[in-house]
């Protein structure tokens, strides 16, 4: 099931045509629901309209081993989400509301997860991890003993912290928020691991949509309770079919990654002139943010630039300035870490300006950066997808269209090698099994990266069509995108899918006009 603003579940059938005319009619962006943020409604809203929805749709994705969410690490921050949320119900509700033994068996599966290697590199994890240990461990040990139905869980040790995660960033947030100082903007799509803090936190506001940071949790968490206004009246909207998403609204991301993904592979789309005028209203001074609420970002900036030019609606790059390090680009000031995707999409923005001092200068520092990033069996990996083929899609094109030269053209070879050799022998490519969005990125990279008249890549290309063409409407794809949890921009994907298969080209120009 896809979630929308709007609560209209979205299809993967129809053609480039459709999709573009989706960005008008669903306008807050699709993406698909998140055990994290659902579970974080459960404990902290029971008010809102379809609580009971979303308790049984979280109670249904439990998996045998008593886990939520993806493979590996990636299950420790839904399942503490989810974990936590049941508790809060056995303590609120009686074990009438919930069976205990769906909160045991995510406990016991916790035992175990928590002694593992450190989870992965998703947003907030530092924050979220501790404090979603301490609010179990509250359950567990305090005064009043363990929930009905857990006595089992009494005197036992409490839930370790996992290796190379420290709870020292979360007590200096709650620090600042206890003294009634603002927290950073970025902050306010995790504000709910404050804890009551977060109620009315200082210099926190919800934005034009009523949204706080973009996230139904941390709108919750700011609100409180049900009072009046645009907060209230957002958490209604996007939770209308119960279960919720990391954020919304997608509005910018979602746009900006479909036109640009679309036009990159030469679908002749003809975007609806509200969709331009807004998207380049986005763009600011500095920069444009994937939502309100949100900071400005380079990721959303840089595909954003692209994207307009590509459509006619060149603005300059001078929105980037502010995210350069003079070495790479940063997806945010003050970011930990880097984003090797970020970088390979403002050197496609880049590469969309005429040459200049600056604009050639640039280009070549960001090449060099991804090159000298490039791992060593030919992929590249990022901090903001699971999968190596969205990373390696990112850069090889970014590098074949912008840096075709010398070094740049010997790291594109070793990135298409990576690609031929990972092909599954159905034709796919995936991380945990083949899907429908890695094999797409897969054929993208290599039909605009690849050799042309190149027997293997010809070969590869066949064979994974045809494989996207068996894929194409399953309903196991994994979510594969990092936000608090993994999530699926589902529009965005479906792009990605329509090109990569020709179905888009095949069915005719997208050209819409609205007025």
């Amino acid at each position: 099931m896809t979630l929308t603003a709007g609560s209209v579940p979205a299809t993967r059938s129809g053609t480039a045509h459709d999709l573009v005319a989706a960005l008008t009619g669903e306008p807050a962006g699709q993406t698909s629901p998140s055990v994290y943020e659902t579970a974080r409604l459960v404990a902290l809203a029971p008010w809102l309209d379809g609580h009971d929805r979303r308790l049984a749709w979280l109670l249904a994705r439990q998996r045998p081993d008593g886990g939520w969410g993806g493979p590996g690490g990636y299950a420790l921050v839904p399942t503490l989400s989810a974990v936590e949320a049941l508790l809060t119900v056995l303590r609120r509700d009686g074990p009438a509301a919930v069976p205990a033994a769906a909160a045991h068996r995510g406990l016991t599966f916790l035992s175990g997860a928590l002694r593992g290697d450190a989870p992965p590199d998703l947003p907030a994890t530092d924050l979220i991890v501790p404090a979603l240990l301490t609010a179990v461990d509250r359950h567990l040990t305090g005064p009043a003993g363990p929930p009905p139905g857990l006595a089992e869980w009494a005197g036992r040790p409490r839930l370790p912290l996992p290796a190379g995660l420290d709870p020292a960033r979360l007590t200096r947030v709650r620090a600042l928020l206890a003294a009634g100082r603002p927290v950073p903007e970025k902050l306010a799509h995790a504000l709910e691991v404050a804890g009551e803090l977060a109620y009315r936190a200082a210099g926190v506001r919800p934005s034009a949509s009523g949204a706080v940071g973009a996230s139904p949790a941390a709108t919750a968490a700011w609100l409180g309770r049900p009072e009046p206004g645009a907060a209230l009246d957002y958490l209604r909207a996007v939770a209308r079919p119960g279960p919720v998403p990391c954020a919304s609204p997608i509005t910018v991301f979602e746009r900006a990654w479909v036109l640009g993904i679309l036009v990159r592979a030469g679908v002749p789309v003809g975007a609806p002139e509200p969709v331009l005028t807004e998207l380049r209203a986005a763009v600011g001074p500095s920069g444009a943010a994937t939502a309100p609420g949100l900071p400005a970002d380079a990721d959303t900036t840089a595909v954003t630039l692209y994207a307009l030019a590509r459509l006619g609606r060149a603005p300059g790059v001078g929105p980037l300035a502010g995210f350069d390090t003079g070495r790479h680009f940063c997806t945010w000031p003050g970011e930990d870490g880097a984003s090797l995707t970020t970088n390979a999409h403002v050197l496609d923005a880049l590469g969309e300006q005429p040459s200049g001092p600056g604009v050639t200068g640039a280009r070549r520092r960001v090449t060099e950066w991804l090159v000298e990033r490039q791992q060593p069996d030919g992929r590249w990996e990022d901090r903001w997808h699971a999968s190596a083929c969205y990373a390696t899609y990112a850069v090889l094109l970014a590098l074949a269209d912008h840096a075709p030269d010398g070094t740049a053209r010997a790291a594109v070879e070793r990135g298409v090698a990576w690609l031929l050799d990972t092909q599954r022998p159905d034709g796919s490519w995936g991380l945990w099994h083949g899907t429908a969005e890695e094999t797409a990125y897969a054929v993208l990279a290599l039909a605009g990266a690849g050799r042309s008249g190149d027997a293997r890549i010809a070969a590869a290309l066949a064979r994974g069509r045809r494989r996207l063409s068996e894929l194409d409407g399953c309903d196991d794809e994994p979510a594969l995108w990092h936000d608090k949890d993994l999530y699926r921009p589902t529009q965005i994907v479906r792009a990605a899918v329509l090109a990569a298969s020709g179905r888009a080209v095949e069915a005719g120009p997208t050209m819409i006009r609205i007025a």
